[in-house]
């Protein structure tokens, strides 16, 4: 598949190859979708808590005795339904972690990336590279590339200082090649990267490596 190469000012200068075993393949939506809310899901903590009777401090001693009150028998002012009380069947410490074979991982990706790539959402740069990490650089960048309204900027490797430049800029995001995961790829519209971050896509996947 051939896309046009393009330098920082928005001209093209050239066309650049993406490989078809990346770029090229049917999107599986449903692996996509799969894939999303693995990450999603993978994401959460899973630190909420609520007591017990047992844990709720308190609630030793019988509020009244047993006969002769005219009341309810009560036991404990800690129990579920009463004020103050301990939580029943209420929501613990757990692990929402989600597991997904690799080659369904790669599959995601590679599908993300054939989606945009179909959707002509892909913008090549031969580089990107400014003389100073400020962000009005990075936003004359993106409007001349129309990398509008949203972007992922990908890197071959980490750079702080285009991660400075854009951080300011809303809807736009930078991410290191090995970092590429599906969430990102499907929650921006256009996927900016240079000729270096292309090639450290393909070796990504050439390692064997996936989706975290």
């Amino acid at each position: 598949m051939q896309v046009p190469l393009f330098n920082q000012a928005g001209q093209e200068i050239s066309q650049i190859e993406l490989r078809d075993d990346i770029f090229g393949i049917e999107p599986n939506k449903a692996v996509m979708h799969q894939a999303y809310l693995r990450q999603m899901a993978n994401a959460r903590q899973g630190n909420h808590q609520t007591k017990t009777r047992g844990m709720v401090r308190g609630g030793g001693k019988k509020p009244w005795k047993q006969k002769g009150t005219g009341r309810a028998r009560q036991g404990s002012t800690r129990a579920p339904h009463w004020k103050g009380g301990g939580v029943v069947f209420g929501p613990h410490p757990r692990s929402y972690e989600q597991k997904m074979p690799k080659k369904m991982r790669h599959l995601a990706l590679k599908s993300a990336l054939a989606a945009k790539a179909q959707e002509k959402q892909i913008v090549v740069v031969d580089e990107i590279k400014l003389d100073d990490a400020k962000t009005v650089a990075m936003r004359r960048v993106l409007t001349s590339l129309n990398a509008q309204p949203t972007a992922l900027v990908l890197l071959p490797e980490a750079n702080q200082a285009l991660a400075r430049a854009a951080h300011n800029l809303e809807n736009v995001k930078t991410l290191r090649a090995s970092y590429l995961n599906v969430r990102d790829l499907l929650g921006y519209e256009k996927l900016v990267m240079s000729k270096a971050a292309l090639n450290a896509v393909e070796t990504f996947f050439d390692a064997g490596n996936g989706d975290k």
